[in-house]
């Protein structure tokens, strides 16, 4: 076994380096399926926010603006880290920050609005860099031809962190309910979890895994010329065009990925009448799913194609959106439920690797800076665009998760347009 994980490896990678490294994804796993998906997003609609009118957009908004902050300052992010091979430096700066808005969470109570928006933001604003910087060193590590596998590896590993933070904090839930207690006594008992999970998990990522740059990258580069490095980025669209083209597919279809991610439980709850408990019984089958999917598809991608392995799960997302709008039956949700889990851990996964195997070696954190800059731009236009289906139209959820699957459509058809060869050429 371990030989073969050295075969996919770069020379001078060790297999505990992978470990590490996928560390990061089962430690960060558990913020997005209990504060994004699963718990705190409802929790802020019906408590928080008292299930007022504005409650699903004020929430969209949270995530909107922290996703704006993470767009103005990801890329620059990005490039300074390459230029000062500070990527793990600043893994840490992101992770510490991610952990104290989650910590301040656990304060909301029902009418604080003001404090858990801006909790939120700040949470899911170093949460989104920690997300680039932590991909960033995929490349490193795999061979070109195994960026699919290594990344599925990573992707799948996560969801099993996402499965225990959620499934310690259904314990909590399922204790507390049973005691008859309201949601103001334990919702930020789920957050205080949360955070442990993502500290104690985060440390062998920063404790193993080392930090490498092609022979010759300067050690400092002034500022200036981290702005004029990134200029150039977007001046050289001829030269990186299919890359460009990658970042416009991927902000489509990540648009329709953030609307699940972020409303799923709030769907679930107003659509179909789910409780908190079922809710997240209900999230724990949809990381079953993704670690499944992201697993097995991470090794089929690496042989049928990168651009065809999305199109394969940008299909299923479209499936799904139209068994969740259409189906009235529990059933019904649960079999799109568990779609969802099965293209999410793989759509993202290649997404991933599609930016690695496009990305020039010494420019790793600054691609993955623009990656993540239309990833975050995502997460402003399907979540804040489903907020204002629900307000204009008094509620009507069904509507919104129809309207989503636009977004898998665009991104297939902006998919057609991407030349993966040449891409890969111009990154060479």
């Amino acid at each position: 076994m371990r030989e073969s994980v050295r075969s996919v490896l770069n020379p001078g990678v060790a297999p505990r380096e992978v470990f590490a490294w996928a560390m990061y994804d089962f430690a960060n796993s558990g913020y997005t399926t209990v504060v994004l998906t699963a718990v705190f997003n409802a929790y802020f609609v019906g408590a928080v926010a008292g299930n007022a009118n504005w409650a699903t957009l004020a929430w969209t908004l949270a995530l909107a603006a922290s996703s704006l902050l993470v767009m103005l300052s990801a890329p620059a992010i990005g490039a300074w880290a390459d230029a000062h091979r500070a990527k793990k430096r600043l893994l840490l700066l992101a992770t510490l920050g991610c952990l104290g808005g989650t910590l301040a969470l656990a304060f909301a109570q029902p009418g604080t609005v003001v404090l858990a928006v801006i909790a939120v933001i700040v949470s899911n604003y170093f949460f989104s860099l920690g997300e680039g910087l932590i991909a960033a060193f995929l490349p490193e590590l795999a061979r070109r031809e195994a960026l699919g596998r290594v990344s599925g590896w990573g992707w799948s590993f996560g969801y099993f962190g996402g499965m225990l933070t959620l499934g310690l904090c259904l314990l909590v839930v399922l204790s507390a309910q049973a005691a008859g207690r309201p949601a103001s006594e334990f919702v930020p008992w789920t957050m205080l979890i949360t955070a442990a999970v993502f500290a104690l998990a985060a440390t062998p990522s920063f404790l193993l895994l080392k930090e490498r740059s092609p022979p010759g990258q300067p050690a400092h580069v002034l500022e200036g010329g981290t702005r004029q490095r990134l200029a150039r980025t977007w001046r050289e669209s001829a030269r990186f065009r299919d890359f460009r083209m990658l970042l416009a597919c991927g902000c489509s279809y990540q648009a329709g990925i953030a609307v699940v991610i972020a409303l799923a439980a709030v769907y679930a709850e107003q659509a179909m009448g789910f409780t908190q408990a079922q809710t997240m019984t209900l999230v724990f089958l949809v990381n079953i799913a993704s670690a499944v999917g992201a697993f097995l598809f991470g090794h089929a991608e690496d042989r049928i194609g990168h651009k065809r392995g999305l199109a394969w799960t940008l299909w299923a997302w479209v499936a799904m959106v139209a068994i969740a709008s259409t189906g009235r039956s529990v059933e019904s949700f649960w079999a799109a439920a568990t779609l969802a889990g099965l293209a999410m851990g793989s759509s993202q996964s290649c997404g991933r690797a599609m930016v690695g195997a496009m990305a020039p070696a010494d420019r790793l954190a600054e691609f993955y800076g623009l990656w993540t800059f239309a990833v975050r731009l995502a997460a402003i236009i399907g979540p804040v665009s489903y907020g204002m289906v629900t307000w204009l139209t008094g509620g009507n959820h069904r509507l919104a998760i129809a309207i989503t699957g636009l977004f898998f459509l665009v991104a297939l058809a902006l998919l057609r347009k991407i030349d993966l060869e040449r891409g890969m050429a111009a990154a060479r």
